[in-house]
């Protein structure tokens, strides 16, 4: 008795599979040399990930936003070597000059130290509002 067997695939498909698996294997454990078709074919597969994915994948990697501190400080010096801060005007409430005086350096002594105020002038815009403070101190 003769059996016939019915294959469903075409021959030499498990050949082919085997050689692309191979394949596959070898630019898995990059083992081909510099030079080589499969070796240029690697490092071009590498580039095109690297040039392209940013515009496919959301890699979330956008800066911090960094707010500036919330009394919006800048020191700077003058020639005589005394410290020059430049408080914005939202940081204090108007009042006397006592209480200004007060308000400015509870402001600048967590950023300086102990320090005496010689002098403040008020910076106003070109319509008169208060844009903030200039504040000459002397380390004690």
């Amino acid at each position: 008795m003769h059996r016939a067997e019915i294959s469903t695939s075409a021959p030499g498909a498990p050949l082919l599979m085997n050689a692309i698996w191979r394949t596959v294997r070898s630019y898995v454990l990059w083992q081909h040399d510099r030079g080589t078709l499969h070796y240029d074919i690697m490092v071009t597969l590498i580039l095109l990930f690297i040039f392209l994915s940013p515009r496919v994948i959301n890699f979330n990697d956008k800066p911090i936003a960094r707010d500036p501190h919330p009394t919006d400080v800048i020191v700077t010096t003058d020639g005589e070597g005394r410290l020059v801060y430049q408080v914005a005007a939202s940081a204090i409430t108007p009042g006397d000059d006592r209480s200004v005086r007060d308000q400015l350096l509870r402001i600048i002594e967590p950023i300086s130290g102990a320090v005496s105020i010689v002098s403040y002038d008020v910076v106003r815009d070109g319509k008169g509002r208060t844009q903030g403070y200039k504040v000459v101190v002397r380390r004690e």
